[in-house]
C-alpha cells in the first residue's frame, strides 16, 4: 500500500448523497485494509455530508468527499462544500446540530479549512500499533 492513498467523489445536493458518500468511503476504507475505527470513521462520514448539505451547499450545487490515508496510519475524510459560514458546535445538544459534538467525540482530530469559494470540514482518525491490515503480511503502523 503506498502512503497519502486519495479517492475522491463530487456529490449533487440530494439527500441520496449522503449513503452513497457513506458507501462511497467503506469501499476506499476496505480496499485500504483500514478496518480499525469503522464505525466512528463512517458515522463522521454521514455527520459531514449531512452538515454540507444542510447548510453548506447552495442550491445547484453539490460537494466533494475525500478520504485519504496518509503517512503514519491517519486516515483524513474531508467534506467540501461552496457555501458561506462556518460550521460551529451548537451551544445545546436540545437544539439539533449535534453532527459536530459527534464528530468531535469520535475522531481525534477534526476542522475547518477555508476554500475559495466555501470551505472543507475534516476530521482524522489516527491507529496505532501492528497488523491493523486484514489479510497481509504488513501492518499500517511503523
Amino acid at each position: 500500500m503506498n502512503d497519502n492513498e486519495m479517492r475522491q467523489r463530487f456529490y449533487p445536493r440530494r439527500r441520496q448523497s449522503v449513503p452513497s458518500a457513506r458507501n462511497f468511503a467503506a469501499g476506499a476504507i476496505a480496499d485500504w485494509g483500514f478496518f480499525h475505527r469503522i464505525d466512528d470513521i463512517l458515522l463522521c462520514v454521514s455527520e459531514l455530508t449531512t452538515n454540507a448539505l444542510l447548510h453548506g451547499v447552495p442550491p445547484g450545487r453539490g460537494f466533494l468527499l475525500r478520504v485519504r490515508l496518509c503517512e503514519g496510519a491517519v486516515l483524513r475524510v474531508e467534506v467540501h462544500d461552496s457555501g458561506g459560514g462556518v460550521p460551529r458546535v451548537a451551544d445545546s445538544p436540545d437544539c439539533g446540530g449535534r453532527g459536530l459534538l459527534l464528530v468531535g467525540a469520535v475522531a481525534d482530530k477534526w476542522g475547518v479549512g477555508e476554500r475559495d469559494p466555501g470551505k472543507a470540514v475534516w476530521c482524522e482518525f489516527c491507529c496505532e500499533g501492528p497488523a491493523l491490515v486484514r489479510g497481509s503480511d504488513h501492518g499500517m503502523g511503523r
